[in-house]
């Protein structure tokens, strides 16, 4: 399969993407960034008028690509969460959530020690739920725009690399 991004297929990759900004959110980032540096321009007469632009515009595309530089992947035997890497043999399930689903575990009944990569601008979720006995996280909630494509290949690869029994 290739990447989700529409940049071409990855090598081994069962599942690729990554989690960037929409491009609403750099309209209204950049356009939120310009409105403030013209109020902090207004005093300043001459070239100065230009520094808070030249300053503030470049400081908020960065923050906006930052934002949106999460990867997420199915790659051999790892899953990879932007620097994250889980072996698929600690995978026990893998589970599309809807937007219930997701507002419940990251909302009243959200565990402390999960681990969780969630962006707002993505309706899609995964649940990913371990069985390492080492591992005091019970499960991962991962952002994801094809989530039932993400859990498949969670699934797909943990079959073919079967790990520990949980609660061994």
């Amino acid at each position: 399969m290739g990447t989700e991004s529409g940049r071409g297929p990855e090598r081994g990759a069962g599942h690729a993407e990554r989690l960037y900004a929409p491009w609403w959110l750099w309209l209204v980032g950049l356009g939120i960034t310009a409105l403030v540096a013209a109020e902090v321009g207004l005093g300043a007469p001459g070239l100065r008028t230009w520094v808070p632009y030249v300053v503030l515009l470049p400081l908020a595309a960065v923050g906006l690509w930052w934002v949106g530089r999460i990867r997420v992947a199915v790659e051999g035997d790892e899953f990879k969460v932007d620097d994250a890497r889980l072996p698929l043999r600690f995978v026990a399930d893998a589970i599309p959530l809807d937007a219930a689903g997701r507002r419940e575990l990251l909302g009243v009944h959200a565990d402390p020690l999960a681990f969780v990569v969630q962006r707002p601008w993505v309706r899609g979720t995964v649940q990913v739920v371990l069985n390492d006995s080492d591992d005091p996280t019970p499960y991962w909630v991962i952002s994801s725009r094809r989530p039932e494509r993400l859990a498949a290949a969670l699934l797909a690869r943990n079959a073919t690399h079967p790990g520990p029994i949980a609660g061994r």
